[in-house]
């Protein structure tokens, strides 16, 4: 067919099914047979008027700016699902040749329709399939969804196809976010999540850390060696000084391990956070190895334990020790919710040489220093410690009694006997140790020596050896008078710890005297 030059609008027919499916035929001559083959195939020629074309099935012939199709075989054509013997063709147009003829879409490129095809048209094409096709609807909608998705792959730019792969991906990924919320939900309980999740952290690094039978012997040779070495440090602190000798002799009665334990309740149905109990009757376990805990749950109440040091004031029947100690549930329990709230559910201290604990009731924390007053159910008749009038400085000698590692340590110190009676009875339990410890007149601090390397108005630096446990202990001078509470680890400047200056102490005591707890 030889183009007309007049005229610059392209024409062409889209083939939708048949074997020229995908292919487009171009019309560009002023008049254009159409034959059908057997096979189905469209044969295209330029319309001749002193030659007859006995095959063709109908005519394209140029009308304006557009075609028109009149049929002029013995075959039947329908546009757009009816039968036509002449009409305009309109962009879009689908024409059927023949009875089992193939499908085409008429297309027509000028300023408004240029020759590539965007999604909606494609997806146009599908649906005007689904619409005029005379297949059955099951055979439609097969072919209709391959077809589009043939087509997708095959016409659009490649920019559009990295797009949908990206929504793709972007799809899956969300879909995958959603579904692992949803399990960590079904796992969390209705309030409080960030308070119970804290809680459940906790707990599963108390189980980790907690005492076992098969622990004990273990401990006591890890220990031993450390026991070792303090008692070294103590005989050589002793001998080079009968003045720390005294201090440490004379403190030790007033410094008292602190045992505790904290969990969670409900403010206006005071229901506690307990454990979930399995078919089998075992607490169940989320897989990261949390404890799952539910305000509905029927096994236990989650009781969080926690220790640390605390001293008596001479001539006060008080406990001093730290904010962290009074409330070890910290700064992430207490904003988790307005509902949910943190609850002591014991708080007991253990003197030296005394068989029975005190139990323990928080009187103030302060505001801006890691300081707490406790009070006291009965008298811990010991002398107490007095506060110290002057700062420390830097070079000064100072003596930090209190109770690292907690159990552990006094552990350590027992000997194989204890330790085998324990193994033997089962009672390895937070608070029974302590119980057995108490009962054998094992409870006692340790002792370190270490020098002053800077104070300030607020806190002072020393380097005297202690850990976790040991917080809330006294920080004496060589009168053994407190100078400070220490309060915690500083490994980044050699092993050094801070405490907080004594005379905030007594700042806390005298806002309890003009302002008491009711």
């Amino acid at each position: 067919m030889s183009p007309d030059p007049e005229h610059w609008n392209a024409a062409a027919l889209e083939h939708l099914t048949g074997p020229m499916r995908g292919k487009l035929s171009w019309i560009t001559a002023r008049a254009v047979d159409v034959c059908l083959r057997p096979d189905k195939r469209l044969v295209f020629t330029e319309t001749h008027p002193d030659q007859g074309n006995p095959d063709a099935i109908a005519r394209f012939r140029r009308v304006g700016s557009t075609y028109e199709i009149e049929v002029v075989g013995t075959q039947p054509v329908w546009l757009n699902g009816k039968p036509v013997q002449s009409a305009a063709l309109g962009y879009g147009d689908v024409i059927e040749f023949g009875e089992t003829g193939p499908l085409s879409r008429f297309r027509l490129y000028d300023d408004s329709h240029g020759p590539g095809l965007t999604v909606s048209e494609i997806l146009d094409d599908v649906l005007c399939y689904v619409r005029t096709s005379r297949r059955p609807l099951l055979s439609r909608l097969g072919f209709a969804a391959a077809d589009l998705v043939r087509r997708l792959a095959r016409d659009t730019s490649i920019f559009f196809r990295a797009l949908v792969v990206l929504s793709l991906g972007l799809l899956a990924y969300t879909l995958y976010q959603q579904h692992r919320a949803d399990q960590l939900i079904q796992a969390r309980l209705e309030t409080g999540t960030v308070q119970i999740d804290a809680v459940a952290t906790a707990l599963a690094d108390e189980r980790r850390e907690s005492i076992r039978p098969a622990d004990l012997a273990a401990l006591q040779s890890e220990l031993g060696e450390r026991l070792t070495t303090n008692a070294e440090r103590l005989r050589t602190l002793e001998a080079r000084s009968g003045a720390s000798r005294r201090v440490i002799s004379t403190a030790s009665p007033s410094v008292a391990f602190l045992q505790g334990g904290y969990s969670l309740r409900h403010k206006k149905t005071g229901e506690s956070l307990r454990h979930v109990v399995g078919q089998n009757g075992l607490p169940v376990h989320l897989p990261n190895g949390q404890p799952f805990l539910s305000l509905s749950g029927t096994g236990d109440i989650a009781e969080v334990p926690f220790n640390g040091t605390g001293f008596v004031l001479a001539g006060r029947d008080l406990l001093i020790s730290n904010r962290h100690v009074a409330e070890p549930w910290g700064v992430v329990v207490r904003a988790g919710g307005e509902e949910i709230e943190p609850v002591l559910t014991r708080f007991i201290a253990y003197f030296p040489g005394q068989p029975t604990p005190v139990t323990l009731t928080v009187l103030a924390v302060s505001d801006s220093m890691d300081l707490a007053a406790l009070a006291m159910d009965r008298g811990a008749e010991v002398p107490g410690l007095e506060i110290s009038q002057e700062a420390p400085a830097p070079g000064d000698e100072v003596i930090v009694m209190g109770y690292p590692t907690g159990l552990k340590s006094m552990l350590a110190q027992t000997g194989s006997t204890f330790v085998q009676e324990l193994k033997e009875a089962g009672e390895t339990g937070f608070w029974a140790v302590a119980g057995q410890l108490a009962a054998a007149n094992l409870i006692a601090p340790l002792a370190s020596r270490g020098i002053v390397g800077q104070a300030t108005d607020v806190t002072v630096v020393y380097d005297a050896e202690t850990t976790h446990g040991g917080s809330g202990g006294p920080v004496l001078n060589a009168n053994g008078e407190v100078v400070a509470v220490n309060t915690a680890i500083i490994p980044e400047f050699g092993g050094s710890n801070l405490g907080v200056l004594a005379a905030h102490v007594s700042n806390l005591i005298e806002a309890l005297a003009t302002a008491p707890v009711q």
